[in-house]
């Protein structure tokens, strides 16, 4: 086996990110061949995500991007199994690095993400290779994108949850915009609207109204009725334009943007959230 110094190691560790020890003992195995130790580090990253696969990844960071002009944004969630990795700088950079790549290439899903370069190596593998490196279960769990004429970006301090916005048109005030990811954020819609509510939410809500109706005795004749208004209900409570705007709830959130621009509105939104 050949000597294997110090240098070395450091130059592997430099290039890998891996520990020094797991380093010196890869060169040690490889004779001190760089490649084959990298490939060696790779796959010991590997064989640690298999053996991990059963471990929860629910902490880690969810990071939320725009486009300088505000055309387009991308969010994407990085699992981890503790909250001292999810904190830790290196980590949030990494997560911030795979969202403002996102951004730029504008893959079409998850997957294709993951085929992306990134510093040189698939985003994918390097995600596998971290799992080695840091010695925990990582995971590119989400990615979402958005492109309307102003899209605005919210994430909620500690990175646990974060929110995208698309408007019809350009939004003059930031501050706008920005209330409306928060109120995103806060609120938890499940859609913009009511006409953009899931028909089989609203088969449910539909569902659950009647039972009610039925349990509390109420007339056959008016169960439908009253289920109707239960849905209603739901609609205002829980579609974004109709919410109660939470800086000011005399208002809704509709109203709050006709302030700003009476032609003003949302057209979609991203939300993502992790164990909170």
């Amino acid at each position: 086996m050949a000597e294997i110094k110090a240098a070395e190691v450091a130059k592997l560790r430099k290039m890998t990110g891996a520990g020094m020890m797991d380093c010196k003992k890869a060169l040690g195995e490889t004779n001190g061949n760089f490649e084959e130790a990298i490939d060696l580090l790779r796959k010991t990253g590997q064989k640690i995500a298999s053996k991990r696969a059963d471990r929860e990844a629910t902490e880690g960071a969810v990071i939320a991007v725009t486009a300088e002009d505000h055309s387009k944004g991308a969010l994407i969630a990085l699992n981890c199994e503790t909250d001292f990795v999810a904190k830790n700088d290196s980590f949030v950079k990494f997560a911030t690095d795979i969202a403002t790549t996102a951004l730029n290439q504008a893959p079409a899903d998850l997957d294709a993400l993951k085929d992306i370069e990134l510093d040189g190596k698939k985003i994918g593998d390097e995600v596998i290779n971290q799992t080695g490196v840091i010695g925990e279960k990582i995971d590119l769990s989400y990615f979402g994108k958005l492109s309307d004429p102003y899209v605005i970006s919210y994430i909620h301090p500690g990175n646990k949850l974060a929110t995208l916005v698309g408007f019809n048109k350009p939004v003059k005030d930031h501050q706008v915009a920005r209330d409306v990811a928060m109120q995103v954020a806060a609120m938890s819609p499940v859609s913009v609207n009511k006409d953009s509510v899931p028909q089989s939410v609203i088969d449910k809500e539909l569902e659950i109204g009647r039972e009610i109706a039925i349990q509390e005795g109420k007339p056959a004749n008016i169960i439908d009725k009253i289920a109707e208004g239960k849905l209603n209900k739901f609609f205002k409570e829980n579609t974004l334009l109709s919410q109660q705007f939470i800086k000011n709830n005399k208002i809704s959130v509709a109203e709050y943007l006709q302030q700003e621009d009476k032609e003003l509105t949302v057209n979609t939104f991203i939300r993502i959230t992790l164990n909170i």
